[in-house]
């Protein structure tokens, strides 16, 4: 296939992308969107009449001198929003063992938030990272400007396939001028992301979209097979007929599955979890369900 052919196919997978995420904000998402994520700052509305239970920092003496009585500050909430879409290209994102590749079910998650963001009025950026930032763009407006970040995502070819969640994380804190909403998408196979993760979550409202794969939870009887770490090129033979090895390699996979989700929670980090074998929908729902049920306590 041509370079020109290849571009034509990604072209074709990002307007199929975005007809689907149309659909799908369209139908169910949007309102849920909405109803979960807060403004950022408050912008002033009105004056009223002071109340009991009214915090103090919010009268207004020279009002008040006028009226002769006390009077508030009324404020609404500031509705824009920047969301930032940062997503892991790393050499793990190209695998998948059933229909999709994480990469594309990071691509389809990017583009029903980013059409959710629009719809509402938001501007969405886009953050490219693997070993390292491989690029940064702005948040903006626009359908076209969000099929870009689509593409953008499905064609990043990293030079080096690593993981570092402390590169995205650092470049993230001090390239946004204010707080924003971030999702951060991977599988989040990295080192040391404990310190990374807390001091995004400290300047900005972090989410955490973790994509994995049946085969990274359970290995099948396959008998002797040869395994490749796309990120590091690293290989090793082993028999997966051989209960014992497939036991602790779910063990194994299960106690750094478990390990992320405690750090998240130890950050305050909400994280909806996905898999390259279903639809990432159900998940996004009950990540925005949960957040709703926060909010409104």
């Amino acid at each position: 296939m041509t370079f020109d052919e290849q571009i034509d196919e990604m072209m074709a997978r990002v307007r199929k992308l975005e007809l689907k995420a149309r659909r799908l904000v369209r139908e169910s998402f949007s309102g849920e969107y909405q109803s979960s994520f807060k403004g950022q700052g408050l912008d002033f509305d009105d004056f009223r009449e002071y109340q009991h239970g009214d915090e103090i920092r919010f009268i207004d003496w020279n009002v008040t001198a006028r009226m002769g009585m006390p009077f508030v500050r009324k404020f609404r909430e500031e509705r824009e929003l920047n969301v930032i879409i940062a997503v892991d290209v790393s050499g793990s994102s190209d695998y998948g063992s059933v229909n999709y590749s994480k990469r594309e079910i990071a691509a389809e998650t990017a583009a029903i938030l980013g059409f959710s963001a629009l719809q509402n009025g938001d501007k969405c950026g886009l953050l490219i990272f693997a070993a390292e930032t491989l690029m940064f763009i702005p948040p903006a407006k626009g359908t076209k400007h969000l099929l870009r970040l689509v593409r953008e995502i499905l064609i990043a070819q990293p030079n080096n396939p690593g993981t570092s969640i402390e590169a995205a994380s650092t470049t993230l804190i001090h390239t946004l001028p204010r707080k924003s909403l971030v999702f951060l998408i991977s599988d989040f196979h990295a080192d040391s992301i404990d310190k990374p993760l807390g001091k995004l979550a400290a300047k900005h409202d972090t989410i955490a979209i973790r994509i994995t794969d049946p085969l990274e939870k359970k290995l099948p009887r396959g008998g002797r097979v040869t395994l490749e770490d796309p990120e590091t090129g690293w290989q090793t033979s082993i028999n997966t007929s051989n209960p014992n090895l497939r036991m602790a390699y779910e063990k194994m996979m299960l106690r750094q599955h478990e390990g992320v989700v405690t750090l998240l929670k130890k950050h305050g980090i909400d994280f909806a979890e996905l898999s390259t074998a279903s639809d990432p929908i159900p998940s996004l729902h009950a990540m925005l369900n949960r957040r709703v049920r926060k909010r409104y306590r």
